[in-house]
């Protein structure tokens, strides 16, 4: 299939994903494809997700809530799995793209894979071996 036609799902763990990098990966995704979902997960009550709030405007992302239950949890990791699997399984997708610095991503990547979908991720260098590699 033409790169430049290929349908993408782009993925956004706010929480363990720094808002300064977006731009540079949203430029490198576009050489993949079109963006046709964007979703970002988090607790958008949190300052500390607050340098994304311009981003999701600009970029019409999807902010998808999720509240911190209890701590050290991840409640937005479970809702971007659940949505991906979603996605892949009932969208017209090509490419699936998530952004995190966390390797509990790396069993939906190694399915997303499985099923033939090409699979990018970006994340900071602290991000595990095991997400980098799958």
């Amino acid at each position: 299939m033409d790169e430049l036609k290929q349908k993408i799902a782009l993925f956004i763990d706010a929480d363990n994903a720094p808002a300064s990098k977006f731009e540079d990966v949203l430029s490198e995704v576009a050489n993949y494809g079109v963006v046709t979902i964007r979703k970002a997960y988090g607790n958008w009550k949190s300052p500390t997700l607050k340098a994304w709030e311009d981003l999701l405007h600009e970029y019409a992302i999807q902010p998808i809530q999720q509240y911190d239950l209890t701590k050290g949890k991840n409640a937005s990791d479970i809702a971007l799995v659940i949505d991906a699997m979603d996605v892949m399984y009932t969208k017209q997708i090509d490419v699936m793209c998530f952004v995190s610095s966390d390797c509990d991503f790396t069993p939906m990547v190694t399915r997303a894979l499985a099923e033939g979908k090409v699979v990018l991720g970006f994340g900071e260098r602290k991000t595990p071996a095991a997400f980098v590699n799958a």
